[in-house]
């Protein structure tokens, strides 16, 4: 058996993430870690925040804190939020930790004695006032092309054209304001890339598991040439080059070199942080020949962990864990364009849990996920999730059943009656339902999962209509008694399919018939569908999901920004 270790792509610490950074990363990673412990497998699931580089200096100098204490407050906001949405992470990190420093260190090391680091001389911006070279972020200025006036050097937000700092009219510093901008020449290392490209090639080519959009943005970075990538910035904020790189002195490593390798060291984080505990990081990350590896992420972000850190895994010369299988998504838009902080446009992931619960909007989300192409979010389209999935399939189940059981037999399952036709019917129907979610999981397609699992809750109500025991409690009460246990071993099925997307709904209910956990991955489903006992006390739970109102729709469009 493999130990399964899962990575989701590192928030960036500044501000909280919005849905699409949700669905994107975190959740379909959550979701795969918790069905990979259902099936009894030894899981690692590690994530961290992503805390260097210039919008986190910018950030904490608008803040008028310093950036240790910025990150140190974002990262505990991020790390609260990711637990009130049940993400499930054996550790989370932080990449400005002693072991990403270290680690990364190592690697810029081993890569400099390989001969895949090579320092040459830039042209860049320098601030006199601030006495500081400006990364391309921190130059701002009216663009060239369309004459808007706070352009930064790197990109024009209004017009999206690539730019210079030195194309910039006007210059001035994003950190003082000061006009004093000079172009000065700046030593830096570059990962030679380009030296490492056939042994890329190669490694990418024989991925056929990937799923197309990752393995399609690979070759493409790879088939239009990959160039030398600048792996040092002049900030004062990040993992600074070590004093064995001459000429280098003051140079911090460009954060997206440093990031990726923080899922190895937020691993040793893990290890340190229970010394006693036997935990072997290493054991996951290196000559790790029995770990298969997942990572999860946007589709923006496959470049740099499908190219840019393998090259530096390859490069070190050493046996580090490259990733087995890379799901990238697609983009969540909303109501066609992008969530958007500043313009107060979108559903973030604290406001979102003011709205509903968390497992609400992961089911929404999973269902909808932007696997195949970009998807777009909608308030209609949650109140579709929500009215008709949760609350008028699954809910309905759960509730009808239980208070019908407590109204005509008792506060205890009756007992009474021997599985028929219908009941090994259904039996059939659902061992297919369930292999077939069960390798949708298995090949990380998320939203054909939910489409099974709503059809799995679907048979349950045809089961319950088509045997009608508040009928047949009148004239055959053994074969109604059969029906109502088979009904309360379907419960026990929809809460254990459930748990990797809605583990607090899925606990509430096992709870309501008396079972501790999820008991597993589902194989045959006969034994927990016809093998649910007798006589067993339950409890009727509230209304397990709310509707969604016109007059709540309504509301959340204005609030949030929405073209109805």
């Amino acid at each position: 058996m493999n130990r399964q270790l899962i990575t989701s792509a590192l928030p960036y610490i500044n501000g909280v993430k919005h849905l699409g950074n949700l669905i994107g990363s975190m959740l379909p990673a959550d979701v795969y870690a918790r069905y990979m412990r259902q099936r009894g497998e030894d899981v690692l699931y590690i994530c961290a925040t992503d805390e260097h580089g210039t919008p986190a200096e910018l950030a904490a100098l608008e803040a008028g804190i310093s950036v240790r204490q910025y990150c140190d407050e974002q990262h505990a906001v991020q790390a609260a939020l990711a637990e009130r949405w049940g993400l499930s992470f054996d550790h989370y990190g932080r990449s400005s930790s002693p072991q990403n420093v270290e680690l990364t260190q190592h690697f810029a090391r081993m890569l400099r004695d390989n001969g895949y680091l090579e320092v040459r001389t830039t042209i860049q911006a320098f601030s006199v006032a601030d006495d500081r070279f400006l990364p391309d972020r921190y130059v701002i200025g009216t663009c060239p092309r369309c004459g808007y006036e706070r352009a930064r050097g790197d990109q024009c937000e209004n017009c999206t054209s690539v730019l210079d700092p030195s194309d910039l009219i006007e210059p001035r510093s994003a950190v003082s304001g000061s006009t004093d901008i000079e172009f000065r020449e700046s030593k830096h290392l570059f990962l030679l890339q380009s030296k490492l490209v056939d042994q890329l090639r190669a490694w990418v080519e024989s991925k056929d598991e990937w799923p197309v959009l990752a393995r399609s943005i690979a070759l493409k970075w790879l088939d239009e040439g990959l160039e030398d990538r600048g792996i040092t910035r002049d900030l004062q904020w990040g993992v600074p080059v070590p004093d064995d790189f001459e000429g280098l002195e003051g140079k911090v490593f460009y954060v997206w070199f440093d990031a990726p390798i923080e899922y190895i060291a937020a691993t040793k984080e893990w290890a340190d942080a229970a010394p006693g505990a036997g935990r072997d990081w290493k054991s996951w990350w290196f000559d790790a020949k029995d770990v298969t590896y997942t990572e999860f992420m946007a589709k923006d972000n496959v470049p740099f962990h499908s190219i840019s850190f393998p090259a530096t895994l390859i490069g070190s010369g050493e046996p580090w864990t490259r990733v087995d299988h890379l799901k990238a998504f697609n983009w969540l838009t909303y109501y066609g364009g992008k969530f958007s902080t500043s313009q107060k446009r979108g559903v973030f992931m604290d406001t979102a849990l003011e709205l509903l619960p968390a497992d609400v909007w992961r089911y929404m989300l999973l269902a909808n996920a932007p696997e195949s192409s970009d998807a777009d979010f909608t308030w209609e389209l949650l109140a579709t999730a929500v009215n008709k999935d949760l609350a008028g399939t699954y809910g309905n189940f759960v509730n009808r059943l239980l208070q019908l059981t407590a109204s005509k037999f008792g506060p205890t399952v009756p007992i009474g009656g021997e599985p028929g036709a219908a009941e090994h019917e259904l039996v059939a129907d659902l061992d297919a339902a369930v292999a077939r979610m069960t390798d949708a999981l298995d090949g990380l397609q998320f939203r054909k999962a939910m489409q099974e699992l709503r059809a799995i809750w679907s048979m349950g109500n045809a089961y319950l209509d088509r045997k009608a025991p508040w009928k047949a409690i009148k004239t055959d009460p053994a074969d109604a008694a059969l029906t109502i246990r088979t009904g309360f071993g379907l419960v026990r099925l929809f809460a254990q399919l459930s748990t990797p997307a809605m583990p607090e709904t899925s606990a509430r209910i096992l709870a309501a018939v008396g079972e501790s956990a999820a008991k597993g991955w589902i194989g045959s489903t006969a034994d927990v569908v016809l093998g649910f006992p007798a006589e067993r006390a339950f409890t009727v739970p509230d209304v397990l999901f709310e509707k969604v109102t016109d007059e709540k729709l309504d509301e959340w469009r204005e609030r949030f920004g929405a073209d109805a």
